[in-house]
């Protein structure tokens, strides 16, 4: 979510008196004006402003005031980087010599499980802190992100939920609450109320961006192609740069353009908001600009030496100790991408001997075991032309990815990779199944009216041309919401 700049030296002066306090209905140790500057930065991080950064570190230095250390822990973790959790783990060491309020040693049980690896504990540990101060929006930013990362569809909707009846609607904060919900809502399979909802946060805060990603994962989810492209371009001024999140929401930009039919437009967007010349190497980044190239390759467009490019910015993942498998995998994407394949391979190598080595109950050795690892296997046989052991590697396991992370939008290049595969294996009975699935939720597909094109002509049979003459007519629809904006 968020890239933490190095920790500033110094350990901050020690002044005034330490108290404990209560603000906005919730208790705070330390002073008053400490607890103000927190709220600040609480807000920051709803906005997904960059600001946010600051205010961790101003509040980090203060000796008395826990609550900084937390949000430290909770951003270097919310990173998925690796060598922040470093940086948390310092922070909870910090936490575990400090006096803390009952308050604050539920955030501490949370930030202690999950710098042990501990995803799915931290996620409970702040389902039960909220039990008891439902109104702590950062423990439920936390926790929603948490359930985000773990792919928890049904804690992403019901979390909210759960709290959302304590806040007062004229909570400022009660609009970010509402974005929360309409994500919750649209990976829970409620496309139209994520809409709605997510249309009433950005009402209270047009640069909630994380109410846009909502409403614009809704749109993709109903293959809403055009209501996607006109929302997001509507509103670029609110989202398209100046936050944490930019990257992410072109990167939903980048999608609806490749459903139009134009990578082409696709590869502008990577080219100038997903990947430019110079980005810096953070992984969350560095994963939707993979994502991105791969879908364009599978489509058999020419993606240039765009793969060699970030490849290189993923080079370390080749040694780096495994944290969050997600980004793994999208690192040997990148590799095969490039084709860079022994380095495909050495990251593969590294997650098995992570499975191997256990202990199980690891969030991540588990995530690894039950997907992440094949996934990077079919991965690399892709990239090897195996496209049988593809689909033996995805095929028993695609009612399952949701279980290493991320959102159905960004699981959907698995599912690519699998039709595709079935393709070129010759498996057209497989995959016209797989076809006839994505029409039956999303009919106004480009991509899978084309696909079936592609199986009818190979395997023979009656309607490819319907299909063909099908998918210019909905990529014709699209390009009227893309004449309506600058497609780059």
């Amino acid at each position: 979510m968020i890239a933490v700049p190095a920790e500033p030296s110094g350990a901050g002066r020690r002044t005034g008196i330490l108290v404990s306090i209560v603000t906005s209905t919730l208790p705070v140790t330390g002073q008053r004006e400490l607890a103000d500057r927190y709220d600040v930065a609480v807000d920051r991080l709803l906005r997904f402003h960059p600001d946010v950064i600051g205010h961790m570190i101003f509040l980090t230095q203060q000796p008395d005031f826990p609550m900084g250390q937390v949000l430290n822990a909770y951003l270097s973790l919310s990173s998925t980087d690796q060598p922040d959790v470093a940086r948390a783990r310092r922070a909870a060491a910090t936490l575990a010599a400090s006096r803390l309020n009952e308050r604050e040693q539920a955030h501490f049980a949370a930030v202690q499980a999950w710098v042990d690896g501990d995803w799915h504990g931290a996620a409970r540990h702040l389902d039960d802190l909220l039990l008891q101060w439902p109104t702590d929006v950062l423990a439920l930013q936390i926790g929603h992100q948490l359930d985000f990362f773990l792919g928890d569809a049904a804690n992403l909707r019901d979390r909210v939920a759960r709290v959302r009846l304590a806040f007062d609607p004229a909570d400022p904060q009660y609009g970010f609450v509402l974005g929360m919900q309409a994500f919750g809502l649209e990976e829970a399979g409620s496309y139209d109320a994520a809409d709605a909802i997510g249309l009433a946060a950005l009402d209270r805060n047009p640069d909630d961006v994380w109410a846009v990603h909502a409403v614009a994962h809704a749109h993709e989810m109903r293959g809403r192609v055009d209501d996607g492209i006109r929302h997001l371009r509507s509103r670029e001024a609110d989202w398209g740069d100046d936050n944490l999140f930019t990257v992410h929401n072109w990167w939903h930009l980048a999608l609806f353009l490749l459903e139009a039919g134009r990578p082409g437009d696709a590869l502008a967007v990577y080219d100038q908001h997903i990947h430019p010349a110079g980005a810096d190497d953070v992984p969350l980044e560095m994963l939707d600009a993979s994502a991105l190239l791969w879908r364009i390759d599978l489509d058999g467009a020419d993606t240039g030496t765009r793969f060699s490019t970030l490849a290189d910015g993923w080079g370390s993942w080749v040694h780096r100790e495994s944290w969050y498998v997600f980004n793994d995998l999208h690192a040997v994407m990148a590799f095969v991408g490039a084709g860079r394949l022994g380095d495909a391979r050495m990251v593969i190598d590294r997650l098995s001997r992570d499975v191997a080595a256990g202990p199980v109950d690891r969030s991540n050795v588990m995530m690894t075991a039950v997907v992440g690892l094949p996934a990077s296997r079919a991965v690399l046989a892709f990239g090897e032309g195996r496209y049988g052991d593809v689909v033996a590697e995805l095929a028993p396991i695609r009612a399952r990815f949701q279980r290493f992370g991320g959102s159905h939008a960004q699981r959907d290049a698995l599912q690519r990779t699998l039709l595709e595969a079935a393709i070129r294996a010759g498996q057209f009975d497989l995959a016209r199944a797989l076809v006839s699935e994505r029409l039956s939720l999303r009919d106004t597909s480009v991509y899978s009216w084309r696909q079936r094109a592609r199986i009818l002509d190979a395997a023979g049979g009656d309607g490819a041309a319907d299909a063909r003459d099908t998918a210019t007519r909905y990529e014709a629809r699209f390009a009227a919401a893309l004449n309506e904006f600058s497609a780059g």
